[in-house]
């Protein structure tokens, strides 16, 4: 009966990858607080460590459909990958200290902050066609803020297992004038290089055991085709409503942890 349980992982791998996808969030805002519900007993660090090689395979899929698109601003994503390699690292050694219900209240508090945000403040969230990215499409913008978000975004997606893409998404359109589907993208090339750092901090720090390898392995299988249809569907949607979405699945997520860590 366990592994016919276990085979539940790979449907919700997929919908964890197509909706990641989509919204350049990477997937980790699901897949973490799901199984903080599966397994309320289990340390913040083990969570993570799976939810962050999830966001790793569901980053990489997704990066390899929308590089067929050529969608992705490889310059600032390769700048921004490097600045949020060093947080990447010591947010995943930091989860360790953190105490289970603290790091619910914790998860709670951010994905909170950032629905309400995107959902009642939708100015910015400016709509952009899915097309290839072209030379007279490519934003300016300030690099050394764009490398300073990503060192901070690094750190935190880190110690929450969640990738980041939340926070990357928003910042790239609203801070550093990038087109939703080009940020999306580019959000998902960067995901793909600091989860795996993550992952590999956490695989050195001892905290991936045997079940975490199983579960992340589950769940990549759903997670893998899901992230191609989750690219394939991000032509059709505006940006508008990727950002609006994106705000109510966080705020959602959000209470939902609230009230857990609050019982």
């Amino acid at each position: 009966m366990e592994w016919i349980r276990g085979l539940g992982f790979i449907p919700v791998g997929f919908a964890v990858g197509a909706i990641g996808t989509l919204l350049g969030a990477g997937g980790g805002f699901l897949v973490a607080p799901l199984l903080l519900l599966i397994y309320p007993r289990e340390n913040p660090e083990a969570v993570t460590s799976i939810s962050l090689a999830v966001v790793f395979f569901n980053a990489a899929s997704g990066s390899v459909a929308y590089a067929r698109m050529r969608r992705i601003d490889y310059r600032a994503g390769i700048l921004f990958a490097a600045a949020a390699v060093p947080g990447a690292v010591l947010g995943s050694l930091t989860t360790q200290f953190i105490r289970r219900t603290t790091f619910d209240l914790l998860f709670g508090a951010v994905m909170v902050i950032a629905g309400a945000y995107l959902l009642f403040n939708p100015a910015g969230s400016a709509t952009s066609p899915g097309g290839s990215l072209l030379p007279t499409d490519r934003p300016r913008y300030h690099l050394g803020l764009g490398m300073g978000l990503s060192a901070g975004v690094g750190y935190v997606s880190s110690v929450l297992g969640v990738g980041g893409g939340f926070i990357h998404v928003p910042a790239l359109v609203r801070l550093l004038g990038f087109p939703v589907h080009t940020a999306t993208a580019t959000s998902h090339f960067i995901l793909a290089i600091m989860a795996l750092t993550g992952t590999l901090a956490h695989i050195a720090s001892g905290s991936f055991g045997p079940q975490g390898f199983r579960l992340t392995a589950l769940l990549a299988l759903g997670v893998v085709p899901g992230a191609q249809l989750g690219a394939r569907l991000s032509n059709r949607v505006p940006g508008s409503r990727i950002i609006r979405g994106l705000g109510v699945v966080l705020l959602g997520v959000g209470i939902h942890l609230f009230r857990q860590a609050l019982r």
